[in-house]
């Protein structure tokens, strides 16, 4: 924060490594500007639940960190990888890199969710992430600011480390789609939401088994 003090987030969903335990509280503080902050890490940001937690604590703006893009994904339709070659090569192939960054493996991908999280909740979003590679990967960049509308403010698609910022009109907020939506909540119809349905797996399990897709094999 401007005066020196800092927040930290416990990522809710961990699935990298066996030996990093998951955190278990949301992250919710107040700002100088007169509106309150949550964070969200990675993953965390896919589950939406998640995101309308932190936006029930009080959130306004969502600080978004990722790793993410140009994923293996076992789904026929989700991510796949961007070439590590491509990355290397990328002085001299701008146009394709840019386009692959640009295409279903990158803001295509992100595309099909981040918006609706911000105009879903009436928050805005500040998505960071990763560019370049990450061991046999390349993430993809597309650091971007949305707003309560799910409208992108200002983003990069460049292949190389760039810093996005944007003012904030923060009298979006209020009149917001997602945020009138919020306002005719029924919390006496969710209780679903926390019962235990007995498919439930701990985050490594349900990133990566090939039963994550719910599909039964022969």
């Amino acid at each position: 924060m401007p005066d020196g003090t800092f927040h930290t987030h416990r990522k809710l969903h961990a699935f990298e490594h066996q030996a990093i335990s998951s955190g278990d509280s949301y992250t919710v503080f107040d700002t100088p500007w007169g509106v309150k902050a949550g964070i969200l890490i990675c993953w965390d940001n896919n589950l939406v639940e998640n995101v309308r937690a932190t936006t029930l604590l009080g959130a306004d703006i969502l600080i978004a960190p990722h790793q993410t893009g140009g994923t293996n994904s076992r789904s026929p339709y989700g991510m796949k990888p961007i070439p590590v070659a491509l990355w290397e090569q990328r002085a001299e192939r701008k146009e394709e890199i840019t386009a692959a960054f640009r295409g279903v493996n990158g803001r295509e991908w992100l595309m099909r969710w981040l918006p609706a999280r911000a105009h879903d909740n009436g928050i805005f979003i500040l998505f960071s992430n990763g560019v370049g590679a990450d061991d046999d990967e390349v993430r993809t960049g597309n650091a971007m600011i949305l707003d309560p509308y799910g409208r992108v403010v200002e983003e990069t698609d460049a292949a190389a480390d760039v810093m996005v910022t944007a003012e904030l009109d923060l009298s979006l907020i209020p009149l917001s789609t997602g945020r009138r939506w919020i306002y005719g909540r029924r919390p006496d119809l969710y209780h679903i939401l926390t019962e235990r349905q007995g498919y439930e797996r701990d985050a490594i399990t349900a990133r990566f088994s090939e039963e994550e897709t719910g599909v039964k094999k022969s």
